[in-house]
């Protein structure tokens, strides 16, 4: 955690304990908010996650993005099958006519936009693997204090890994990460804490700064934190008669 001063957005905040009893009642108990909340993976279960795993994950959400994520699992052992389990080393021999035959296969989803992504995604991986090792070191030396920086490294050098893509990827891997999910944007606008986009490097900022004052003040993880948020509010109440 940054030892920089808080700022404003940390004084508008409420207070952790208030937001924690405030789920913990819409949930009944604290026990049940226990189960609903997970922790990510440890720094070394980070570091054994391979480079074709990587890969696998953010083509499953490029894939999931604005699609049925049922079908997309339902198709997922036929991509694993198609693109040689994602070996980055096949993927990246693949040429151009290769990628377009594979395209068209129906055993996956024929997206040839998407299907681009996986070896645009590769190289990137590949380039990273070759300065750190493998991407899951570059990933568990980030800052963990600038997880947003990360997701700007994932849109900038990936491909189709801006908006929830990269996070959701980063999540389902176990990274530490909190979610934009709907419940957690609208719990930073009903309390004043951002305007307009949430997606703005002001909002990003102020978000983040939020969630590392709040893991502060609790000893939680960014996931637990984000999923605590996310029960705060909204239609996800979950009562018990």
């Amino acid at each position: 955690m940054s030892s920089a001063k808080l700022n404003d957005t940390h004084v508008k905040a409420e207070a952790f304990a208030s937001l924690y009893d405030r789920v913990c009642k819409r949930k009944v108990s604290e026990a049940m908010v226990k189960e609903l909340i997970s922790k990510p993976a440890s720094k070394q279960q980070l570091l054994e996650i391979t480079d074709d795993r990587f890969l696998a994950e953010f083509t499953k959400k490029v894939f999931q993005s604005g699609f049925v994520w049922r079908v997309v699992r339902n198709k997922w052992p036929s991509f694993e099958e198609v693109f040689f389990e994602f070996n980055i080393d096949k993927i990246l021999l693949m040429p151009d006519e290769m990628l377009e035959q594979k395209a068209t296969n129906p055993a996956i989803i024929r997206n040839f936009n998407k299907v681009k992504t996986i070896r645009e995604n590769a190289m990137m991986i590949d380039d990273v693997r070759r300065e750190y090792g493998s991407f899951a070191k570059f990933v568990a030396q980030w800052p963990s204090d600038d997880i947003v920086g990360l997701w700007d490294y994932l849109k900038k050098h990936g491909a189709r890994l801006g908006g929830n893509t990269g996070p959701y990827a980063l999540r389902m891997l176990g990274v530490d990460t909190f979610l934009l999910s709907r419940d957690v944007e609208a719990y930073f606008v009903e309390h004043g804490l951002i305007t307009g986009s949430a997606r703005s490097k002001r909002s990003l900022k102020a978000i983040q700064d939020t969630f590392l004052h709040w893991q502060q003040e609790s000893g939680l993880s960014l996931q637990e934190l984000s999923q605590i948020v996310s029960y705060s509010c909204g239609d996800n109440y979950v009562g018990m008669a």
